[in-house]
C-alpha cells in the first residue's frame, strides 16, 4: 500500500464516524430493514385466549415466555367470522383472509361434483396419493399391497385453497428460492397454512405414526425423513405416552404431550436437514400442533388434562427455541404464535355453575325436520331431504331430492331454516305443570338464528358485527344448505361426549397472537386484533405482497422504532 493510501485511511475513518453520529436514524434502518433468515408461525390446535393468562405463573424458561415476556403478545384477537374449525383456522391465518376469501368453510363438506357417497375432507385429492406409507397400509391400487388392504387410499393437496398464503408470496417474491414447509399431525392444518407453493407439507400416517407427505409435492420422501421414521424417536413417543399399540399411534399418541415432541422434533430435523434459514432469503414452516385439539375434545378447557398438557407444551417449545437459537440465532428468526379456534366448556361442567349450556343431538333433529319436509311436499313417502351426518353450523340439503319434487332453493332452504328453531326447541326437557319449582330446571336448547344460503350469497345479513361474522363464514360448494348458530355454550352433541368448537360465540374466536424477532416492541398489547392480522404483518415487514385476499392489517403498534436496537 502507498503512502498516499495510509495518508486516506484517517480521513476515511473520520468521514464513516461522523456518518454514524450525524445520521444515526439511517444506519438503524438499513438494519430494521434486514430480512429474517427464517419465518416460524407457531399454532396449537384448540389453545384458547385465555390459556396464557391462566397459567403464565407456571410457565417457566423461554417457551411460552418468549412470547409474553419478550415478545409482542396481543390479549385480546378474535377471529372475525362464526365457523371455527379447524381447516377454515389454518388457512386464514396462512392467507390473512376468511372463508369469502380463501374458500375453506369447515374441515369436510358435501361436494356432489366429486362424490355424491360421502363428504370430501377440505384437502382430500383423488388424484394424488400418499408417499412411501408402510407396507401395512398399502392401497390396493399401488404395487406390494397385502391382502384385504384399503382399495385406494387417497391423496392431499391445497386444491381448495383460493388465495395464496405469506409462504406462496414469500416464493413469488424469491422466484422460488424461500423455502416453505409445514408440519402437523393433521394433513389439513400441515397444507393449507404453507399454500399451494410450499416445498412440502408433512403429517402423521395414523397407523404407524410416521410422517408422510402425498405426490402433490414429490415422488418419494427424502433421504432425512425415512432416517426420523426409522428412527427410535416414534417408539420413544408411544413409550411416554403408554400406548400399548404402536399401530394405533395417533389414536393412542396423539392425544398425549408426547406427540407434541415428537412433533417438534421432527421440525427441528426439517430446519437442519433442509437447511433453513441458510439460503440467503427468508425462509419459511409452519408448525401445527395437533394433540392440545385432540385431547380438549375429551376433556374440555377446564380440566387437570388440560393444564398438563400446556405446561408440557411450555417446556417443549423451551426445547426447541433453545435448538433454534443455537442452529440459527434467535436473532435471525422472527416466530409467531397462534391458534385455528377456542373451544367451549364441557356443557354439563357450565351448567352445573348455572350457565344456560347444553348438547343438542343434531341426528336426531335432522330426522325430525326430515319428516316433516316429508309431510309438507312428498306426503307418505320416506324421502331423505337433508344429506346425513350434520355437522353444525351446516345443514346441508339433499337438492337433487328437493328438485326430483320441483321445490326450488329458495323454498327449500327458507322450509329447513324454519324448521330448525322449531324441532330444536321441542327437544327441550317440558316444564313441570306445578310452579314454582324448588329445584333449577336443565338449560333449554335453543336456536340463535339460522341462515340460508342464498342469504349468505347475496349478503342478506344483519347490517351488525354478528352479521359481518355470518358473512366471512361464506364459501359456495355447490350444495344447498342453511347455517344454524345455538345459543352461546349449546352444541351439537355427540356419543364420545366431552366439547367441541365452531360457532360465533367469543370463546371459540378468542385465541393468541403473539410475535417475537428483531421488528417487534415487547408488551402486553389490548387493542382488538384478529389472526389475520399475522400474514399481514409478517409480509409487510419481509417487503412483499400481502397474500392476494388479505384483509388483515399491519399491527404497526408493536413494531420497534427504525433506531431502536436490535435483538441479541
Amino acid at each position: 500500500m502507498d503512502a498516499m493510501s495510509n495518508r486516506r485511511r484517517p480521513a476515511i475513518t473520520l468521514f464513516l464516524a461522523l456518518v454514524v453520529l450525524l445520521f444515526p436514524s439511517f444506519i438503524a434502518a438499513q438494519v430494521y430493514a434486514g430480512k429474517p433468515k427464517l419465518i416460524v408461525i407457531v399454532v396449537i390446535d384448540q389453545f384458547r385466549g385465555d390459556y396464557l393468562n391462566r397459567f403464565h405463573d407456571e410457565f417457566k424458561g423461554r417457551g411460552f415466555r418468549l412470547f409474553t415476556d419478550e415478545g409482542a403478545w396481543f390479549t385480546n384477537c378474535y377471529y372475525d367470522y362464526a365457523n371455527t374449525k379447524t381447516a377454515p383456522g389454518h388457512a386464514t391465518l396462512g392467507t390473512g383472509a376468511y372463508s369469502d376469501g380463501h374458500g375453506i368453510e369447515t374441515n369436510e363438506w358435501w361436494d356432489p361434483a366429486r362424490d355424491a357417497t360421502r363428504k370430501v375432507s377440505s384437502v382430500e385429492d383423488e388424484r394424488y396419493q400418499l408417499v412411501d406409507v408402510p407396507a401395512n397400509v398399502i392401497p390396493a391400487n399401488l404395487p406390494n399391497a397385502q391382502p384385504g388392504a384399503l382399495k385406494y387410499l387417497i391423496g392431499s393437496s391445497p386444491r381448495n385453497l383460493r388465495a395464496t398464503t405469506l409462504g406462496d408470496e414469500l416464493r413469488l417474491a424469491t422466484q422460488g428460492k424461500a423455502r416453505v414447509f409445514g408440519i402437523s399431525l393433521k394433513d389439513r392444518a400441515s397444507i393449507l397454512p404453507s399454500g399451494q407453493s410450499a416445498n412440502a407439507a408433512y403429517w402423521l400416517e395414523p397407523s404407524s405414526g410416521q410422517f408422510t407427505t402425498s405426490t402433490y409435492y414429490m415422488d418419494h420422501l427424502p433421504g432425512w425423513v425415512h432416517a426420523f421414521n426409522a428412527g427410535p424417536r416414534r417408539q420413544q413417543a408411544a413409550h411416554d405416552a403408554l400406548a400399548d399399540d404402536t399401530n394405533q399411534f395417533f389414536e393412542q399418541v396423539g392425544h398425549m404431550p408426547a406427540a407434541n415432541s415428537y412433533e417438534l422434533d421432527f421440525a427441528q430435523a426439517l430446519i437442519q436437514n433442509e437447511h433453513l434459514g441458510q439460503n440467503g432469503v427468508t425462509d419459511e414452516i409452519t408448525i401445527s400442533l395437533s394433540a392440545n385439539d385432540i385431547e380438549g375434545h375429551t376433556f374440555g378447557p377446564d380440566s387437570p388434562q388440560e393444564k398438563r398438557m400446556v405446561l408440557s407444551l411450555d417446556h417443549d417449545l423451551d426445547t426447541f427455541f433453545a435448538g433454534l437459537d443455537q442452529s440459527i440465532g434467535l436473532k435471525n428468526v422472527w416466530l409467531a404464535l397462534s391458534a385455528d379456534h377456542g373451544v367451549a366448556p364441557v356443557p354439563n361442567e357450565a351448567a352445573a355453575l348455572g350457565i344456560s349450556a347444553a348438547s343438542v343431538n343434531m341426528t336426531d333433529v335432522d330426522a325430525a325436520i326430515n319428516a316433516k319436509l316429508n309431510a309438507r311436499f312428498s306426503p307418505g313417502n320416506d324421502t331423505q331431504y337433508l344429506l346425513p351426518d350434520p355437522d353444525l353450523p351446516y345443514i346441508t340439503l339433499n337438492k337433487p331430492a328437493f328438485e326430483q319434487a320441483k321445490v326450488d332453493e329458495k323454498t327449500a332452504e327458507e322450509a329447513v331454516a324454519a324448521l330448525v328453531s322449531e324441532v330444536v326447541a321441542a327437544s327441550a326437557p317440558k316444564t313441570p305443570a306445578e310452579l314454582p319449582l324448588q329445584h333449577r330446571l336443565p338449560p333449554a336448547p335453543r336456536v340463535q338464528a339460522v341462515y340460508t344460503r342464498l342469504q349468505l350469497a347475496h349478503a342478506q345479513l344483519p347490517p351488525s358485527e354478528w352479521g359481518r361474522l355470518i358473512a366471512h363464514s361464506y364459501a359456495d360448494h355447490g350444495n344447498w344448505f342453511v347455517m344454524a348458530i345455538l345459543d352461546a355454550y349449546q352444541i351439537q352433541a355427540n356419543s364420545a361426549g366431552g366439547t367441541t368448537h365452531y360457532s360465533p360465540w367469543s370463546y371459540d374466536r378468542h385465541v393468541p397472537l403473539a410475535f417475537y424477532g428483531a421488528p417487534f416492541a415487547p408488551g402486553e398489547y389490548r387493542d382488538r386484533v384478529a389472526p389475520v392480522d399475522l400474514a399481514a404483518t409478517f409480509a409487510a415487514l419481509a417487503g412483499v405482497n400481502h397474500p392476494s385476499a388479505s384483509v388483515g392489517r399491519v399491527l404497526t403498534e408493536a413494531l420497534k422504532p427504525a433506531n431502536a436496537p436490535a435483538i441479541h
